[in-house]
């Protein structure tokens, strides 16, 4: 079980600050190389579960197609952290065949299990709590553009759920400001993601020096006019920075979070900046392949 525990990558805090800042740059590099169709076979040999227990499509997609063209051997495993198995025997079972586990699954905590009992490292995919891919792969876009991430200031109009609280994870360990703008009921209160560099707001106008602005769907049955003041229009877009940078989250919810216009200004890179989620999680695979510690137990 030591083999994982610095390798696992649960929620984005997980890995350093340096270790973020090494992943990024070579997600830039892996994004040059996928556009050339040159690809390092840097996973060659290496043998990836792959369990989708929670539908979705984009990043588990991603991460086979990048598992394969970078030379490794991915399997959809059909199995569930909810079923009739043992979370630790299902981890034992895994370790027997697999060097890595990529799973995306509702509950956190079964995954926190899951990682505790497997010598192999596991990333996760999604959960219903938080999705770190999804912020490393929005993280590596921008660093691109901007060839760095360090004193940007984050703009999440969300509530608190699983893209939001990816992002407010990313603030514990990097050198970033993230603020929720969204109304008080539903504001980050989970004091194990409180920290100096994220904070809360009720202001619209936090948008308008932002270096980055996200957002989430509406929650679940909230009356619109309770947070129709927090969608983001090509108006709202006209008000930020000429080089503000807009990631709406997919699936997006035209006239709810966004409106149409909005998807269509100039500031919206949703689908450039989704491109990095490929880049981003094969820059991941490869770093954690390649730590000594996971190949001294092979």
């Amino acid at each position: 079980m030591a083999v994982s525990a610095n390798l696992d990558f649960l929620e984005f805090h997980d890995l350093s600050a340096g270790a973020i800042a090494a992943i990024l740059d070579r997600a830039g590099a892996l994004g040059q190389a996928w556009r050339e169709r040159r690809m390092p076979k840097s996973l060659e040999g290496r043998r990836i579960a792959l369990i989708v227990d929670d539908g979705g499509w984009r990043n588990t997609t991603a991460f086979d197609l990048g598992i394969q063209a970078m030379g490794g051997i991915c399997t959809h495993v059909p199995a569930s952290l909810g079923g009739r198995e043992a979370i630790a025997d299902l981890a034992g079972y895994l370790d027997n065949w697999f060097d890595m586990i990529v799973i995306r699954t509702p509950d956190l905590a079964a995954l926190r299990e899951l990682a505790a009992n497997a010598r192999a490292p596991v990333i996760n995919a999604r959960t219903r709590s938080n999705h770190p891919c999804e912020t490393l792969g929005d993280l590596a876009y921008v660093d691109s553009k901007r060839g760095g991430i360090e004193g940007l200031k984050i703009v999440g109009v969300a509530p608190d759920a699983n893209i939001l609280r990816s992002w407010v994870e990313a603030s514990i360990s990097l050198p970033i400001e993230v603020v929720q703008v969204y109304p008080d009921v539903w504001h980050v209160n989970d004091p194990a993601l409180l920290n100096p560099n994220f904070r809360l707001s009720t202001d619209m106008r936090e948008l308008e020096d932002a270096d980055v602005i996200f957002t989430d769907s509406w929650p679940g049955g909230a009356p619109e006019g309770e947070v129709a003041d927090y969608r983001i229009s090509a108006e709202v877009l006209d008000r930020c920075r000429q080089d503000a940078i807009f990631i709406p989250c997919p699936p997006v919810a035209r006239g709810q979070e966004v409106t149409a216009e909005a998807m269509t200004h100039p500031a919206c890179r949703s689908t450039a900046a989704k491109a990095f989620l490929l880049h981003a999680q094969n820059a991941l695979m490869e770093w954690i392949a390649a730590r000594p510690e996971l190949n001294a137990s092979r």
